[in-house]
């Protein structure tokens, strides 16, 4: 069956996923995303997905928004290209798989974004949402996603979200946030949107992306999560370029409230090997700790 593309324009937004479709914050990202995805297959019970600012859900990379700024080639291009040891390659079996289904030719020209990668994941008996606010990329999130009964996508403001489908009834699952970061309240924002859903739902598995360009802001947004009082905050950092031009995107990093039990594993296995193969001049720098809930590990 043949799958129609949605390509947006070129997006206005700092980090709107059609720009930055497949580069290195991606491919870390995605990568965590699945992990945490194979864990809760493990259960046979059911969960479900909310993704807060899905995009468009797949993306050409041949397309207007990639080529003009191809930042896929130093992203899944140089991982599809690599050679992993065995242990992370097996890890990340699961994000590599859905990117080369989507590309059957063996050539990239397709990046699946967060809600196709779930899809991929998801069991008959577990469901998602995806919420995208930009009426464009909701349009396209609609017609990428359409005809799978497992999946509501909503042009919908993902914060409010956070409130109107918490707690899910299957209570297990995850919750993604990715917001395009367009504002410098967005971090502020992130802090105050956590603190509210984990008031409604305690036990999910939440998951939240930022971009580094400096130390201020990641930084902060540490301090304000850790005075939370929630139990169990794991943090980890991708580093590719040196800090020393707040203008660009050095790094990436993800923080997992309520992490599966294997994911810090998981982490100290793969995040060595995205530094060495992603990293822009030599080998990046990574780090893993926790903010809160147990014993602090930095690399």
């Amino acid at each position: 069956m043949s799958r129609r593309i949605c390509v947006l324009p070129e997006p206005a937004l700092n980090y709107q996923h059609a720009f930055h479709a497949g580069n290195f914050a991606d491919v870390f990202k995605h990568a965590v995303v699945c992990r945490i995805l194979v864990h809760l297959r493990d259960k046979p019970a059911a969960f479900r997905v909310i993704d807060t600012h899905a995009g468009a859900g797949l993306y050409d990379l041949a397309g207007l928004e990639a080529e003009r700024n191809p930042e896929w080639r130093d992203g899944i291009g140089r991982l599809r290209d690599a050679s992993l040891p065995a242990a992370v390659a097996t890890l990340m079996a699961a994000y590599l798989d859905t990117v080369s289904a989507l590309n059957l030719s063996g050539t990239l020209r397709i990046y699946p974004g967060s809600p196709a990668l779930v899809r991929s994941l998801l069991r008959s008996q577990d469901r998602m949402i995806a919420c995208e606010l930009e009426s464009k990329a909701a349009a396209a999130l609609r017609r990428n996603l359409r005809g799978d009964r497992r999946i509501k996508a909503l042009e919908a403001d993902g914060w409010t979200a956070l409130a109107a489908h918490l707690p899910p009834v299957e209570r297990r699952g995850l919750v993604l946030i990715d917001p395009p970061y367009e504002q410098d309240g967005d971090f502020v924002r992130l802090t105050k949107g956590l603190e509210t859903a984990y008031r409604r739902w305690s036990t999910g598995i939440y998951m939240l992306w930022y971009p580094i360009k400096g130390r201020p802001e990641p930084d902060a947004l540490a301090k304000r999560l850790r005075r939370l009082g929630i139990p169990k905050i794991l943090r980890a950092e991708l580093i590719v370029s040196p800090l020393s031009d707040p203008s660009r995107l050095n790094g990436s990093g993800v923080i997992v409230v309520n992490p599966p039990w294997t994911l810090e594993a998981d982490l100290s296995a793969i995040l060595p090997s995205l530094a060495v193969v992603l990293g822009k001049a030599g080998p990046g720098r990574w780090a893993l700790d926790w903010l809160a809930g147990e014993t602090a590990v930095q690399r």
